[in-house]
């Protein structure tokens, strides 16, 4: 007798719990995921981006998810964001989820300079003096360089100061890579 009393009790518990589950599922979702990187990288996908879904790509390149970080980063270059467009450059100098692509990098780098931002016009200068993606125009490079200076990037002003060696800018471990190999 007892037992029945404790399997019906059970039984009325499960039931209470199935309908309050059905209230709260219709009620909306507990803990959304609205902050994850999977929800920003949602959200670039359909065009909706911002700064924090935008910055949110440097984390994912951060943990390796490359192939993610590209698509936030190219919808939010899309949107005007520049800070994606080098971070685009960045990825593509250096073989970040694809081949290494000078020339891909470089066109990121001119679009951000085209819109104005220092970061861009410094890196793009840094193609034009280098030759790294570009045909080498060392007076184009200094034209974008000053640019980048006069928008107060201090390292674009520590490179003009250099007389615009570019090896001043860089690290000894990057030389290899942006020597000209003729």
């Amino acid at each position: 007798m007892k037992s029945g009393v404790v399997t019906a009790l059970l039984a009325a518990g499960f039931l209470a719990q199935a309908a309050q589950a059905e209230e709260i599922d219709s009620g909306g979702t507990l803990n959304p995921d609205e902050m994850s990187l999977n929800k920003s990288l949602a959200r670039a996908l359909e065009g909706d981006v911002d700064m924090v879904v935008c910055a949110q790509g440097y984390l994912m390149t951060k943990r390796g998810d490359h192939e993610a970080a590209r698509k936030v980063f190219q919808n939010c270059a899309d949107k005007g964001w520049t800070g994606t467009m080098t971070w685009m450059a960045y990825m593509d100098q250096n073989g970040l989820g694809q081949d290494e692509d000078p020339e891909a990098a470089a066109a990121w780098d001119r679009k951000a300079a085209e819109a104005g931002d220092p970061v861009g016009e410094f890196n793009y200068g840094l193609d034009l003096l280098r030759g790294y993606g570009v045909e080498q125009d060392p007076d184009r490079g200094r034209e974008f360089i000053d640019r980048s200076a006069e928008q107060g990037f201090e390292t674009a002003e520590e490179l003009r100061k250099s007389g615009y060696d570019w090896k001043s800018v860089t690290p000894d471990a990057d030389e290899w890579k942006f020597q000209r190999i003729y």
